[in-house]
């Protein structure tokens, strides 16, 4: 081996020629992971960063012994060291062969290296070539992913190595290929027709297809008859699948192929195989912020809204509840055969708390709960079942203002409530705390309708209304302007008639005048009833007084004859 490798030395030293930018031919005698060794026949043997050689490497592993051309830049620069290129060398070389691809129409190799903005670079025997997106491929690619880091063929389509300016065409070689195998195809294919095909590139829409020398377009629609959120589920680059021909334009070479199309569509007996209200086992395929997908079957798939997951917690994240890939009871609530839309409720297969509730319960019950949260409006009763009860500031208390009772409550404390109101199917429960006492107001203008008499003590004067404490909590407004001679102070007691009352406020509106009035009116009558009993009274003599003394000449006439 080791005659063979010196050998090889001396036959190439004998070959070297030493002129400044022209390409020559070394050895190497020595790799590291970071740089290669090149003994070309000079007193030191160059050192090139390994980096320089990964066109080399792409294609094979470079080892000790392996020839390789570089460009002499200098013999020694200074420091004693031979200064070589090998990046010089491979670009040298490789502009000569793009500018005979060019001129001749032949096909060159390069190396893919990575994506930029507006297509992807190329590396050709190093030198650095741009391939558009748009001659990427026969057809519009958005994704070139499986193409980089690849070995693939072009044409030159243009070049200036002045601006080291050179754009390929990868499409122009594949309308090459593909011209003959077109026709052959094109001859073959119809509507209707079973073809098959490779997965070429997958897209956010659907999945180009080779089919021999063209591209047909499956879309994502024609996949399964799943829904899917991309074709990557289901097909993978260099899949080879069955396919049927959906559409074919010759004009515009333009073939669309359908998947789903190969099996029976299951919506057609869909109401047949999922009966609206069954339960049925499905598998947690997504998750989402406003529910979650399950698969019923291979086919068929359905949406469990976030409304639809527990009965008591509305607002749950479903990733909360359940996994990708749990198994999980659903009930068929609603199918949209138009729309293809299946709506599945998870709560429904377990015991609705709130219907147990009210068929436990009645109207006027008095039950027991936690404050659970306190609100604008109201605050919330824990009750049996893990469902909340609303007591609403109007029904905290018969006397005390709404944002004043309600301070009386805090977050855990234990209360007692009357049921006012339930309604199952809207997951609603009305309750009240004032119920469990004797509303006093409502007891006492019961007793005491409008027009009746009543007596109060001056509780305060503000602005032209007096305030009369009435009894207990019932309290009354009087007007000011009602008192001519002199205004009422605290503490006098005042008597005056009910005109109205407010039960929304919960006073009662009296008026001096109106009792003055009622007892001038009561007055009146009471002096009109004793007119007319003395008149009666009177009538009644003086008619008794004629009766008698016409009695009294009809019998002395009498006696006469």
């Amino acid at each position: 081996m080791e005659k063979n490798f010196a050998k090889l030395l001396d036959e190439n030293l004998d070959t070297l020629n030493f002129e400044i930018g022209k390409l020559i031919t070394g050895v190497i005698v020595d790799l590291t992971d970071d740089w290669v060794v090149i003994h070309v026949g000079l007193k030191s043997e160059p050192i090139i960063a390994r980096n320089e050689f990964l066109a080399d490497e792409a294609e094979k592993k470079l080892e000790i012994g392996d020839e390789v051309k570089v460009t002499l830049e200098a013999i020694e620069d200074g420091h004693g060291s031979t200064r070589v290129s090998r990046l010089r060398a491979m670009h040298d070389e490789s502009w000569g062969k793009l500018e005979e691809s060019l001129s001749s129409g032949t096909i060159v190799k390069g190396y893919i290296t990575g994506k930029v903005r507006g297509g992807m670079t190329v590396d050709v025997g190093g030198v650095r070539g741009f391939l558009p997106g748009s001659l990427v491929d026969t057809r519009p690619l958005e994704n070139f992913d499986h193409l980089e880091k690849s070995f693939q063929e072009f044409k030159v389509i243009k070049l200036d190595k002045e601006k080291s300016n050179v754009v390929l065409s990868r499409k122009a070689v594949q309308e090459d290929i593909n011209s003959e195998e077109r026709e052959k195809i094109f001859a073959t294919i119809q509507e209707g027709s079973l073809i098959s095909g490779t997965v070429k590139n997958l897209t956010d829409y659907g999945a180009f297809i080779d089919l021999g020398g063209i591209d047909g377009l499956l879309h994502i629609t024609d996949i399964t008859w799943k829904r899917i959120n991309h074709p990557s589920e289901v097909l993978k680059i260099g899949e080879e699948i069955e396919l049927k021909v959906t559409k074919f334009d010759r004009e515009k070479s333009r073939i669309s192929l359908g998947m789903k199309q190969l099996t029976e569509d299951p919506w057609e007996n869909i109401k047949d195989t999922y009966p609206i209200n069954s339960i049925n086992k499905g598998k947690v395929t997504s998750i989402t912020d406003y529910g979650f997908f399950a698969e019923l079957d291979s086919n068929t798939e359905g949406l469990v809204h976030v409304s639809e997951i527990d009965w008591t917690n509305k607002n749950i994240h479903p990733s909360k509840v359940v996994s990708v890939g749990d198994q999980v009871d659903l009930m068929v609530l609603e199918i949209d055969i138009e729309k293809r839309r299946i709506s599945l409720g998870m709560k429904q297969c377990v015991e609705n708390p709130w219907q147990k509730f009210a068929e436990n319960h009645s109207l006027g019950d008095k039950v027991k709960g936690e404050v659970s949260s306190l609100t604008d409006f109201g605050m919330f009763l824990s009750l049996d079942g893990g469902i909340d009860g609303l007591i609403h500031l109007s029904d905290l208390s018969w006397s005390e203002p709404e944002q004043e009772a309600v301070k009386n409550y805090s977050k855990g404390q234990s209360v007692e409530a009357v049921i006012l109101a339930m309604d199952a199917h809207k997951e609603r429960i009305s309750m009240g705390i004032k119920q469990l006492t004797e509303d006093f107001f409502e007891t006492y203008v019961k007793n005491n309708p409008k027009g009746s008499q009543v007596t109060g003590i001056v509780e305060s004067v503000e602005q032209d209304t007096i305030i009369l404490k009435i009894e207990g909590e019932v309290t009354g407004k009087l007007k000011l302007k009602e008192f001519k001679d002199e205004d009422p102070k605290e503490g006098d007691s005042i008597s005056a008639q009910i005109t109205s009352i407010d039960r929304k406020e919960r006073f009662i509106n009296l008026s001096v005048r109106a009792l003055e009035k009622s007892e001038e009116k009561s007055l009146l009558k009471e002096n009109i009833k004793k007119n007319k009993e003395i008149e009666e009274s009177t009538k009644t003599s003086i008619g008794d007084l004629i009766k008698d003394e016409i009695g009294e000449s009809s019998s002395d006439e009498d006696e006469k004859v």
